[in-house]
């Protein structure tokens, strides 16, 4: 058996492959950035041919930087971004890939609301419709594209889209749908009056065959062999829905641990025992064989620190230093202080709110990039602890947390999450906990591990812990009040900007 485990991780923007050794060093890494296509506003999609021919060229990257035989690869594991909606064509061929950024359905999910829809599939998913959740967006296709609607013959996710790819396999694994809100959660099943409950009762043959994260896929087929360098037969594993693998890499494993993810999405999650806690939470997951993972999140997190990166700062640094660095730099220039300028995170709309919008508050003529730049730091902070305060109430407790994704690699941001979240933070050494979870998840799958927390304890480091400073403890509760009430005073008045005329309302279906 092979000394090395791959993991790759697809994405909303970027599919990674890494190859790590069974203690968890990175042996070597490949990435690269897909294009997201925004055809009308709030659909956002990709290419499907692109993403397998990026997998393909990552992966074989990530083999010639290694200097390893393919061979030496044990098997492959594979995480990738929740929801949204990938399918497969009647005969198998690509046909649409739809992101977890798209707000298309947001007018359906108001439907829903009136309707009292989440009232049926909540007991039994412990989900409510929202509006790039992959059941909604196929009863949005089966409403207004019809013809595209009838030529789907499975419906899954990015990673299972890659797993079919290298093995030819139609299949999906539990965590992924569980987290779309597409299984009976307490029996880890599909369930019909689900379906029902969502209009599409008639939908069950899309859905494919389902197997645990770590059981056997299926196995590279000789011609992916050719195309990616690596050797015909490795065992792929049915993966992990990315934030669950990133817990996983990060080494939260135990019941009642914490992990906290500021990626596209503001992610946060605990191990739970049963399929559901004492009061509602956004969504659940499995997390192993047994156990599962409750969460808030939204897409309010470091995707926002990107497009200030992208529109306003790109060229503004010193050569061979990071953007996102420098700009984190300017963040920690800025001492705190009352008049400071407020963030709304929502550039893709909020949690329960497709129309919920960004922006910037309370600024003045002395304020200076250093504090935009933190004021969205802070705001994106303020989401997760939003989010976090509904897990507390729904009866999770806990002390400290584990961040991951972007937000993780600054020297400045995880000390502005332990402040405003009140609670210690550390911080894995592997940035690629993504890759890292579904790499732990192929080695579980063929042995080397007897589960995830063996997985963990073998191959997770812990990197770097920061505390809250106790000093700022009432200046930050003062500024996340403020935040919520300005989105409380902006909500009617998002929906107003975002209204869509009548006669472009029919374009736009």
């Amino acid at each position: 058996m092979g000394d090395y485990l791959l993991g790759l991780d697809a994405g909303n923007t970027v599919i990674k492959a890494v190859i790590f050794d069974r203690r968890g060093n990175e042996i070597a890494a490949a990435s690269e950035e897909g294009h997201s296509r925004m055809p009308s506003p709030g659909h956002v999609e990709r290419g499907l041919d692109e993403l397998w021919a990026n997998a393909r060229q990552v992966i074989r990257a990530c083999i010639e930087k290694a200097g390893i035989a393919p061979e030496e690869i044990a098997a492959i594991g594979c995480a990738g971004h929740g929801n949204g909606l990938y399918a497969l064509d009647r005969d198998g061929a690509p046909l649409l890939g739809i992101q977890s950024l798209d707000t298309r359905a947001a007018g359906l999910v108001e439907e829903w609301w009136e309707a009292g829809v989440g009232d049926r599939t909540y007991p039994i998913s412990r989900q409510r419709p929202w509006p790039s959740q992959t059941p909604t967006l196929l009863a949005w296709l089966k409403r207004h594209r019809p013809e595209l609607f009838n030529r789907i013959g499975t419906v899954f996710f990015s990673k299972d889209f890659v797993v079919n790819r290298l093995t030819g396999r139609r299949v999906s694994e539990v965590s992924d749908m569980s987290g779309a809100g597409l299984l009976d959660l307490a029996a880890r099943r599909y369930d019909k009056a689900l379906m029902e409950a969502y209009g599409l009762g008639d939908c069950m043959e899309l859905l494919p065959p389902l197997i645990e994260s770590a059981d056997i896929a299926g196995r590279v087929t000789e011609e992916v062999a050719a195309q990616t360098g690596l050797a015909a037969g490795t065992s792929v594993v049915g993966g992990l829905f990315d934030v669950v693998a990133s817990a996983l890499g990060s080494g939260v494993v135990r019941t009642g641990s914490a992990s906290i993810i500021a990626g596209t999405w503001s992610i946060n999650q605990i191990i739970i025992d049963g399929p559901s806690l004492d009061g509602p939470v956004f969504m659940s997951s499995t997390f192993d064989r047994t156990r599962y993972m409750a969460m808030e999140n939204s897409a309010t997190s470091a995707a926002n620190l990107e497009w200030l990166v992208r529109e306003f700062f790109e060229g503004e640094h010193a050569e061979g230093v990071s953007p996102f660095d420098a700009c984190c730099a300017l963040a920690g220039a800025i001492k705190p202080a009352a008049d400071d300028p407020l963030y709304h995170p929502y550039l893709y709309g909020a949690q329960q709110d497709g129309h919920a919008r960004a922006g910037f508050y309370g600024l003045a003529g002395w304020h200076a990039k250093g504090h935009l730049v933190r004021a969205l730091l802070e705001g994106v902070a303020f989401g997760h602890r939003q989010h976090i305060e509904t897990i507390r109430k729904a009866g999770a407790v806990f002390n400290e947390a584990v961040l991951a994704g972007g937000g993780s690699r600054s020297l400045i941001w995880p000390q502005i999450f332990a402040d405003v979240l009140g609670v210690p933070v550390s911080v894995a050494r592997s940035r690629e906990t993504g890759a890292l979870g579904a790499a732990i998840a192929a080695g579980t799958g063929i042995g080397i591990f007897a589960d995830f927390g063996a997985g963990a304890a073998a191959m997770v480091r812990t990197e770097r812990h920061y505390r809250p400073d106790a000093s700022l403890e009432a200046h930050y509760a003062r500024r996340y009040a403020l935040y919520q009430d300005i989105a409380e005073v902006m909500a009617p008045l998002w929906r107003r900007l975002t209204a869509v005329p009548p006669a472009a309302a029919g374009e736009a279906a």
